[in-house]
């Protein structure tokens, strides 16, 4: 492999949930950066691989194409948290993290007409009666949406495992189930929530977000706002198979790096409520293994933690 290797052959962005999920949002806003602005010679597709919490994409696609630099992943916490809470056996090292391109945070979203009117009261309920609240969230237990909600339930003064949890692959499918009465309460990315919350089928009760959102979130007070402690966000990245070449590593870091930087992929951040959060290198190696350190203590905290 030279020093100037590129793609030969059309590349693939793989996402581990079903269009429109929030791992697919990343990886279509991206191929459409890239393609709109002929950043690769070649042509680029988005392959949706979802189920077993978005570890499909991993254990089934990636998994298959070492070393191969026109396989790439979008990546999330969930690399760690599923690792540490027991429920996958890989995380980051067993492939080649590439690039952090943007955090989302976590909406807390309810039907219109919930019993609970503002975050407050949500909180006062899980102070009083935690085990007759049932909160939708994907993909899995251990993952920032979770632990916003176990941070919100201790600031209750309740056991973190008295509300009932339905975890599903995609946050799509939890915000419906907030909407047919399923569960009370969604917690999810808060791009998430955007089609439900035009159409006026849910309503946001908070915020895991260090200040509010713009647009449609503009409204929606921050959970510090409302007195508790709860500031989670959710990574989005690139991840490339095992085996990858440095070289191969530097061609996507300058892509992205130009991918990031464009009008399009601006434009995204503020239909989505993106926060830009761009790390590849050095940077990227400390940012994952300090998370991963932080993560342990968390959970284990939280009491979910199983691997260290």
């Amino acid at each position: 492999m030279t020093d100037n290797w590129k793609p030969e052959h059309p590349v693939q962005i793989v996402a581990g949930t079903p269009p429109g999920g929030g791992l697919d949002r990343v990886a279509r806003a991206l191929a459409k950066s890239i393609a709109e602005t002929r950043l690769l010679d070649v042509p680029v597709e988005v392959l949706n691989v979802p189920g077993d919490g978005a570890r499909r994409a991993w254990t089934h696609h990636v998994e298959n194409f070492p070393g191969d630099g026109h396989v790439i992943g979008i990546s999330s916490p969930n690399l760690t948290s599923d690792y540490l809470v027991g429920i996958a056996n890989f995380e980051h090292t067993r492939y080649t993290p590439v690039a952090i391109l943007v955090t989302e945070y976590i909406a807390f979203g309810v039907r219109p007409d919930c019993a609970f009117k503002t975050g407050a009261e949500f909180l006062a309920e899980l102070g009083r009666a935690p085990a007759g609240i049932t909160v939708a969230l994907s993909t899995a237990l251990g993952n920032p949406n979770h632990v916003a909600l176990a941070k919100l339930t201790r600031h209750a003064g309740s056991d973190i495992n008295a509300p009932k949890i339905r975890v599903f692959d995609t946050a799509l499918d939890a915000v419906a189930d907030v909407v047919k009465g399923g569960a009370d309460v969604c917690a999810v990315t808060a791009a998430s929530v955007l089609a439900e919350l035009q159409a006026g089928r849910v309503r946001l009760i908070g915020l895991s977000a260090p200040e509010r959102l713009g647009n449609l979130f503009a409204d929606t007070p921050t959970w510090s706002e409302q007195g508790a402690d709860c500031v989670v966000g959710a990574w989005r990245g690139v991840t490339g198979p095992t085996g990858m070449t440095a070289a191969q590593v530097a061609f996507w870091e300058s892509v992205l790096r130009a991918a990031v930087a464009q009008p399009l992929w601006r434009d995204e951040l503020s239909r989505l409520s993106w926060s830009p959060a761009y790390q590849d290198g050095a940077a990227l190696t400390s940012y994952l293994a300090l998370e991963r350190e932080e993560s342990a203590t968390i959970l284990g905290d939280l009491g979910l933690l199983t691997v260290r």
